[in-house]
């Protein structure tokens, strides 16, 4: 077996934050992100560097063919995961989100467009993520793939069309976030639906993952008064919802994925992350995650912000 060293080791390091940030949108996990990458290395240790002419692309190929078949294992397993199935949200300032220099790397990690890349093929997601995200050219997509160049941009012009088949979303910064946060609460704590129905899309629709572990619709509610009664019932405060999470939750306007969010912590620990998805014509939808084991990442970043005082306690 070929000896690592320290240099080896080095040049890995290097290339860790982009491979951690492929494998994030690759899989939509970020705990399998981090054990897709931590595998790339072992195959790293054991393969004769010296003889790899190109490392990054030596290690983005490996990468991405290990979340191929995870992603492929993965399709297996939603088909018995107990409601819907979200990805993991992460918060402003987590480094796995990666580049943000230009719109499409910045919509290719939006929750909105991670929750839609799971209608794509792994191969689909592979070129889109590969040459979205990170530009890879055609050429190099191919080689990683062992497919032909041609295929791979038939294969994106695909994805690509999959992905654009939704509303169009629109991008705020992190002051225009907070406002959008800042009217969405007070309209859904005024007790009343319409100020809430004004704020969405005909077609908004509201989707919870609970994982089985924390209880959330199966089915996701559809339309704009659906939307309003449910989001009014959720931000009424009760007893049981508050033994439910342990607490009195503390709600914070935040960014996750680039999305506005509603981030509520109890105890200094995340339960949960409300990812709006804002169009021109209203707030399209609310993807809320509640499943502690998708919020464990969360709460270590939560930790460590800096954050203003809550907007409110609510329950």
């Amino acid at each position: 077996m070929p000896l690592t060293t320290a240099h080896d080791v080095d040049r890995f390091e290097a290339s860790r934050p982009r491979l951690e940030a492929i494998a994030y949108r690759l899989l939509g996990c970020a705990g399998d992100a981090e054990d897709a990458v931590q595998d790339t290395f072992l195959r790293w240790q054991a393969a004769d560097v010296d003889r790899i002419e190109v490392p990054e692309a030596w290690l983005t190929k490996v990468l991405t063919n290990l979340c191929l078949n995870q992603l492929t294992s993965a399709r297996a397993r939603r088909e018995t995961y107990v409601g819907q199935w979200l990805p993991e949200p992460l918060l402003s300032g987590d480094p796995m989100l990666g580049p943000a220099d230009t719109a499409e790397q910045r919509e290719s990690v939006s929750y909105a467009v991670l929750t839609l890349m799971e209608r794509l093929s792994p191969n689909e997601r592979a070129v889109y993520v590969l040459r979205e995200a990170f530009d890879y050219p055609h050429r190099e997509i191919a080689d990683i793939l062992d497919i032909t160049e041609a295929a791979s941009q038939q294969i994106f012009h695909r994805a690509k069309k999959h992905i654009t088949d939704g509303k169009a979303r629109a991008e705020v910064d992190e002051a225009a976030a907070r406002r959008i946060i800042e009217e969405f609460l007070a309209a859904a704590t005024s007790g009343q639906i319409e100020p809430l129905v004004r704020l969405l899309t005909e077609d908004a629709i509201s989707i919870g993952d609970g994982g089985g572990k924390v209880p959330a619709r199966a089915k996701a509610f559809e339309g704009a008064v659906a939307v309003a009664k449910f989001l009014r019932g959720l931000f009424k405060p009760g007893e049981a919802k508050r033994a439910m999470v342990g607490g009195t939750p503390e709600v914070y306007a935040w960014t996750a994925n680039g999305d506005p969010a509603v981030v509520a912590v109890v105890n200094g620990r995340v339960v949960g992350v409300m990812c709006l998805e804002v169009t021109a014509e209203g707030i399209a939808a609310f993807r809320n995650q509640v499943n502690p084991d998708k919020l464990e990442r969360a709460t270590a970043h939560w930790a460590a912000a800096d954050h203003e005082e809550p907007l409110f306690n609510v329950f």
